[in-house]
């Protein structure tokens, strides 16, 4: 990068940091997609019904959800060091009480724990990004960090059911529990917040603010822009889709509509997760280049939404198996345009709140994350006697009908030409 070149050695630390906080990340996905593959040994072992389990893996989502805005004050104020590290000893001990639960109660506060956990870490990243990376790397960055983020949710896919075989999902959780705990004491060791904190200036000067921002100020301040809740309801949308159905549905619509094993299921909703990976850094990096967010944030959400009609109108909603591959990876690759909405929100907000702007994002999308997966839950509840062809093409069509609201909001999202427009819109 030019930006690299540009810049004196010392700030190539900044290269550990966004490293470890990137293996944090990966931790991340991990959690969010990991229900679905041990939903039948959660089933099995604690009785739950379709509603219950889509409430289990919603928790989850609820969990980061509620973190959102107090993680973007911790962001904007202690920063990422201290949030991060907090973070993920909570998440890892979250994870050991997951996987020594002894009844749904346990099981359900150890889901809740992880997500309050892991809600820690990408605001941080973004806000990392904003200290320590030049403006024009946002977006690309963004979309690594994603990339990078997703092998977790590769991890949680096919390796995580051949380790739950191998080692039962009470080890293979209470492993995962130890690592993050491990993670927590590296972040606190290697993370630096700033540039400032080693003695050097700041990539991207911004005027003298005061040490602390106020959180009722900053709050008051996002609220107050209009321009955030197009963005925020896309990403619920397009990211609530996405997520149920690689983190919590997929795999449970693979095994009884097309009777595959658990192992071979994860490996085909695995494709989804790839095209997720090749999608944030390709379009994030696309955008960065042209300078431009709305009209590769346009093209993707039409591609997405034409990507879930094969399981809604193809022969009733079971399109040929060998096109499922292709098909989920381009799903996947698609939904990554929701990685524009927090490039846009940094861009229209003051830099002095990107914490708090991202985190409104996030709590909107989360929501609406946990609202669709308990959705599909439900939706297959209240039709227990129809075949399981039809009980998963209605929960397509609800998904399809998300994601063409999510297209509408993409249409009333601003187009920020890849730079910071807060002045410019104040002046307006």
């Amino acid at each position: 990068m030019a930006e690299e070149r540009a810049l004196p050695r010392g700030y190539r630390y900044r290269w550990v940091v966004w490293s470890i906080m990137l293996l944090s990340y990966m931790i991340v996905f991990f959690h969010r997609l990991a229900a679905g593959v041990v939903r039948q040994n959660l089933v099995d072992d604690f009785g739950l019904s379709g509603s219950a389990f889509g409430s289990l893996a919603s928790m989850y989502f609820y969990a980061y959800m509620v973190m959102q805005i107090p993680v973007g004050y911790l962001a904007d104020s202690l920063g990422a060091r201290a949030t991060v590290t907090f973070g993920m000893a909570l998440a890892g001990a979250g994870s050991l009480l997951f996987g020594a639960a002894s009844g749904p109660t346990l099981l359900f506060a150890g889901r809740f724990l992880v997500g309050i956990g892991v809600s820690t870490v990408f605001i941080a990243i973004l806000k990392v990004l904003s200290t320590w990376f030049h403006e024009r790397e946002f977006a690309t960055l963004s979309g690594v960090t994603n990339l990078i983020g997703n092998l977790g949710g590769v991890l949680a896919q096919a390796p995580l059911a051949w380790a739950v075989a191998a080692f039962t999902w009470r080890m293979t959780f209470a492993g995962i529990g130890l690592f993050s705990l491990l993670l927590a004491a590296l972040c606190w060791l290697l993370i630096r917040n700033t540039p400032a904190d080693l003695g050097l200036p700041p990539v991207n000067p911004a005027p003298p603010t005061r040490n602390r921002p106020s959180f009722s100020e900053g709050f008051r301040a996002v609220l107050a822009d209009w321009r955030i809740w197009p963005s925020s309801l896309f990403y619920a949308a397009v990211a609530g889709v996405y997520l149920a159905f690689s983190g919590a549905w997929g795999i449970s619509y693979l095994q009884a509509v097309y009777e595959l094993p658990r192992a071979a299921a994860a490996g085909v909703v695995s494709y989804s997760i790839f095209g997720a990976m090749a999608g944030g850094i390709v379009i994030g990096g696309a955008s960065d280049r042209m300078g431009e967010r709305k009209p590769i944030l346009m093209a993707m959400t039409v591609l997405f939404c034409l990507c879930l009609t094969p399981m809604v109108f193809w022969k009733g909603g079971m399109p040929p198996q060998i096109i499922l591959k292709p098909l989920f990876f381009v799903l996947g690759f698609a939904s990554m345009a929701f990685v524009l909405t927090w490039a846009i929100v940094k861009e229209i907000n003051n830099p002095r709140y990107t914490g708090m702007a991202v985190a409104l994002v996030n709590t909107v999308g989360f929501l609406g994350v946990a609202l669709i997966t308990t959705a599909m839950g439900m939706i297959l509840d209240r039709m227990p006697q129809a075949a399981p062809l039809v009980q998963y093409r209605a929960v397509f069509a609800f998904a399809f009908a998300c994601a063409l609201f999510g297209t509408a909001c993409a249409f009333l999202m601003p187009e920020t030409g890849c730079r910071n427009i807060f002045t410019a819109a104040e002046k307006a």
